[in-house]
């Protein structure tokens, strides 16, 4: 039997889970969404569990396919990228904090579709490019690059982008 120490209501309250309860509570929690191999750790460690037990609940998870970290990646990255327009310098980063292997990490930003990257990229630009309208030139190109560096976008990509942008704002200022 392991403790479980909850705080309900600044209360204690100790929990008495078996080893089988254990188990079953972290199939949940990995079924719920794809969690990292360092996620599940985290979680075992806190209900107390010694690292030979650890070792063998991963093992089993693994086996059954409840934990892949390649899989956890791949569907992090993917997701960072289409909901938050995250760039691969970001997701990178995020995925080491997670203590993805670098295979993994590299496995999932393949996966990203390159035209898709590009294009994320560019509306990106543009959009922050006008929302600047009222700043001088070198401000606007200035917030505009900052702004795409904190997304995690790389350098010459973001350069690509900018130059696109400035080109279409005095496109469309000639015409």
């Amino acid at each position: 039997m392991f403790f479980i120490i909850t705080k309900i209501k600044h209360c204690s309250l100790v929990i008495l889970l078996s080893l089988h309860q254990i188990i079953q509570k972290v199939k949940r929690y990995c079924s719920y969404q794809e969690r990292s191999c360092y996620e599940v750790l985290q979680k075992l460690y806190g209900y107390g569990l010694q690292k030979s037990q650890i070792d063998e609940i991963i093992e089993q998870l693994t086996t059954e396919n409840y934990l892949n970290e390649e899989k956890f990646a791949i569907v992090f990255a993917s997701g960072k990228f289409r909901m938050k327009h995250w760039g691969r310098i970001k997701i990178k980063h995020a995925l080491q904090q997670k203590k993805v292997s670098n295979y993994n990490i590299q496995t999932a930003l393949d996966a990203i579709v390159e035209e898709d990257y590009l294009s994320v990229l560019q509306k990106l630009t543009a959009k922050k490019w006008r929302q600047l309208k009222s700043e001088t030139f070198i401000t606007k190109k200035a917030k505009t690059q900052f702004y795409l560096l904190q997304k995690g976008y790389e350098k010459h990509l973001i350069k690509n982008a900018l130059d696109t942008a400035i080109l279409q704002e005095r496109q469309s200022s000639i015409s």
